[in-house]
């Protein structure tokens, strides 16, 4: 008899935004004409960057050539996009092995997937609220404990994160071996300055601990106190992975490509004690699950670096900001409670008189035929609050911003 991983069931059988989808389709079988504006979920509008697509066209017509077909990608990645990767850290005063950096098909493949290479009884912990992956990685692993009465799981720490904090998380009071940290926020949209990751980095070397860094919107920060890489702090290569995509960046959400960083001088130990470098458990997995990220992929992601494909990259990410700004400019106008927005394509907001997420995601689909995202679904802090996202079009930003205002 086959038996299931139970560690499965415990999950959520339907992906929060699956819900959102399912709910916004009942809603279009009632209203088939109704112009539903979206700004819910984080996923992008624009067309690629012109100098992506046609390094793509270029490597697909090398593909058609028997002197220069490709057949499976090296397991960390091709040395072309690698050494790019490399020269734009080098630009803020970091400087990689290159044998550290592993392409991989988007940022949320490996921050579910880095648990296989973590033992078993290392204490989790992660901020509430929180992208999801996080929390669901964590019990898909078996290492979440029993699920309490205030649907917080027994062996995960939950950092505090909530209005009283400003939505920046706080320490943990207890020692915990992986922490999770996303750095501008998903979903909340803050982010934390080098003073505050500091922090996090000397706690990490403290107690051995290891912070996954989740750098997927490092590329909209605006703000000069706000590091790009939580490698511009001293210490952190001993003790973070920095996991960045190119999804939100470049619009590859359709692409799939992005990377991680796992320096030598990162280090878990066995049951014995003994030292083993991340990085080497992290390439015999890669080895063995992955066959790479497909060489077209990867010439495009290359593209970006060039002078042309930076130019067109940023007019892409002001764009999605710009609509940001708008929002958040609007919503505090309205006298609501807003964060993010600034170096984030993200604003979270409280709710109208503490209306519960659920409601008030209902009331923007009916009365407004506005889609956003309910906070409640990124756990337990984020009831009462609301993410509105910046990838719709600039007319959708517009046009919904128009609808709400003085209505909400």
């Amino acid at each position: 008899m086959a038996l299931a991983n139970e560690n499965y069931l415990k999950t959520p059988e339907i992906y929060c935004f699956d819900e959102i989808e399912k709910r916004v389709n009942a809603y279009k079988l009632l209203h088939p004409n109704s112009n539903i504006i979206r700004l819910g979920v984080g996923d992008v509008t624009r067309p690629l960057p012109n100098e992506v697509v046609q390094a793509m066209h270029n490597a697909i017509d090398e593909m058609s050539q028997q002197a220069t077909f490709r057949g499976y990608s090296p397991p960390q990645g091709y040395d072309f996009l690698i050494e790019k990767i490399l020269k734009e850290y080098r630009k803020i005063g970091v400087n990689l092995a290159k044998d550290s950096v592993f392409i991989n098909d988007g940022a949320k493949s490996d921050i579910g997937n880095i648990g296989h290479i973590l033992g078993r009884d290392n204490i989790i912990a992660i901020s509430d609220p929180v992208y999801p992956v996080y929390e669901n990685a964590t019990i898909m692993s078996g290492r979440a404990g029993v699920l309490n009465d205030d649907m917080k799981w027994s062996n995960i720490v939950y950092l505090k994160c909530t209005e009283e904090t400003a939505f920046i998380p706080e320490l943990p009071d207890e020692k915990v071996d992986i922490i999770y940290l996303c750095n501008p926020n998903n979903p909340t949209g803050t982010s934390l300055t080098k003073t505050e990751l500091k922090r996090w980095v000397d706690y990490a070397i403290a107690h051995d601990s290891i912070i996954i860094y989740d750098a997927a919107y490092q590329s909209y920060v605006t703000e000069p106190d706000v590091p790009r890489s939580i490698y511009e702090i001293k210490g952190a290569k001993k003790v973070a992975i920095e996991i960045r995509s190119y999804s939100k960046t470049a619009g590859f959400t359709g692409l799939r490509c992005g990377f991680s960083v796992f320096p030598p001088e990162l280090v878990v130990y066995s049951k014995m004690g003994e030292q083993v470098q991340l990085i080497k458990l992290w390439g015999r997995r890669n080895a063995n699950y992955t066959n790479g990220v497909s060489y077209v992929v990867q010439r495009g992601a290359e593209a970006i670096y060039s002078p042309k494909g930076k130019a067109e990259v940023q007019e892409l990410i002001n764009y999605y900001l710009q609509n940001a700004s708008i929002i958040r400019k609007e919503l505090i106008a309205g006298g609501l409670e807003v964060y993010g927005g600034v170096s984030s394509p993200y604003v979270w907001f409280k709710t109208p008189d503490n209306q519960p997420s659920w409601k008030f995601f209902q009331q923007l689909l009916y009365e407004f035929q506005i889609v956003g995202t309910p906070g409640v679904v990124f756990g337990n802090s984020g009831e009462g609050f609301m993410r509105f996202t910046g990838f719709s079009s600039r007319e959708g930003t517009l046009k919904a911003m128009d609808r709400i205002r003085g209505k909400i």
